[in-house]
C-alpha cells in the first residue's frame, strides 16, 4: 500500500507551533511515501517564512512534491512580483514549478496554477492541460493518477465559485479522458471529497483545509488529507483534523473511491 499525505495552505508566518508538532508526529505515525504540499506555503512570501516551512517539511521524513500558491508570490514587493515572482519560493523548494513524482503505484503531477498578474485567482492554461494529459496517458495501470493544483478544480458551495480555477471545465474533461483519478487542491481552507459529474470516466476533487495556520475557516479545524492506495482500484481518502483536546491529528472521515481501469 502507498500512503500520500496532503498538507495544504500552512501559511507559515501564521503557523500554530503545537499543530506543527502534531503534524510531525502524524507523519512519523503514517510514514507516508509522499508528502504533497499544495500551495499557500507562506503568508507573505518572505524568506524567513519559506525557510521555516522548508524546515518543517523536512521534519516529515518523506519525499516532497510542492507547489506555490497565490500567497507565495510577494504581494507588496511589486518589482519582485513582476520580475522574479518565484525567486523566494524556488530558493526554498526548488525551481521546478511542474514537479512529477512517480513510483511503482503512484503518479503525481503538479501544476502551477498561480499567475504573477493575479492577486488571488488561479488559472490552468490550454498548454498545461495538454502537457498533463500527455503525462497521464503514459501512466501504468497499477498507478494511481493524481493531479495537484492550488485553487480548486471544482467547489461544493456557491460562495466558493469565484475561487474555482479559470479553465477548470476544460481541465476536467481532458484529464478525466486521459486517465486521472484524483485532482488535489487547497486555497479555500475547506476539506471535501467530490465526484466530478459529466466526465468520460470517474474523477474526484480532493480538497484540503489549512494544515497548521491560525487562518482556519469558520467551524473548520486545522486538517490534512491522507490518501491510501492498495491497488486493484482500492483507494481511500481520509480527513485528519487537529484535536486541541489531545494535541494531535485524529481521523474524522474516510471516503472510498473506485478508480476506473480498463
Amino acid at each position: 500500500m502507498s500512503v500520500l499525505l496532503q498538507v495544504s495552505d500552512p501559511h507559515f508566518g501564521t503557523e500554530r507551533p503545537p499543530v506543527v508538532e502534531a503534524l510531525v508526529a502524524l507523519a512519523a505515525q503514517l510514514r507516508p511515501d509522499l508528502v504533497v504540499l499544495s500551495g499557500d506555503i507562506t503568508q507573505r512570501a518572505r524568506t524567513g517564512q519559506f525557510n521555516a516551512a522548508r524546515a518543517a517539511m523536512d521534519r516529515l521524513g518523506a519525499p516532497l512534491l510542492a507547489l506555490p500558491g497565490n500567497h507565495d508570490i510577494a504581494l507588496f514587493d511589486f518589482w519582485s512580483r513582476l520580475t522574479r515572482p518565484y525567486a523566494r519560493y524556488s530558493a526554498a523548494f526548488g525551481a521546478d514549478l511542474a514537479p512529477v513524482f512517480a513510483s511503482h503505484d503512484l503518479l503525481v503531477i503538479g501544476v502551477n496554477t498561480t499567475r504573477a498578474w493575479r492577486h488571488k485567482d488561479g488559472e490552468v492554461s490550454d498548454a498545461q492541460i495538454a502537457t498533463v494529459a500527455q503525462q497521464l496517458r503514459q501512466a501504468r495501470p497499477e498507478q494511481l493518477r493524481v493531479v495537484v493544483v492550488h485553487q480548486p478544480i471544482d467547489v461544493m458551495r456557491q460562495e466558493d465559485l469565484p475561487n474555482r480555477l479559470h479553465n477548470h471545465a476544460a481541465a476536467q474533461q481532458a484529464w478525466a479522458a486521459a486517465g486521472a483519478d484524483v485532482v488535489m487542491g487547497g486555497h479555500i481552507h475547506l476539506p471535501y471529497v467530490m465526484p466530478l459529474p459529466g466526465l468520460a470516466r470517474a474523477l474526484w476533487a480532493v480538497q484540503a483545509g489549512t494544515a497548521v495556520s491560525s487562518r482556519v475557516r469558520s467551524g473548520m479545524p486545522n486538517s490534512v488529507n491522507v490518501l491510501r492506495w492498495a491497488g486493484a482500484a482500492a483507494c481511500v481518502v481520509e480527513q485528519w483534523d487537529f484535536s486541541a483536546a489531545t494535541s494531535s491529528f485524529v481521523r474524522v472521515a474516510s471516503t472510498s473511491l473506485a478508480p476506473q481501469r480498463g
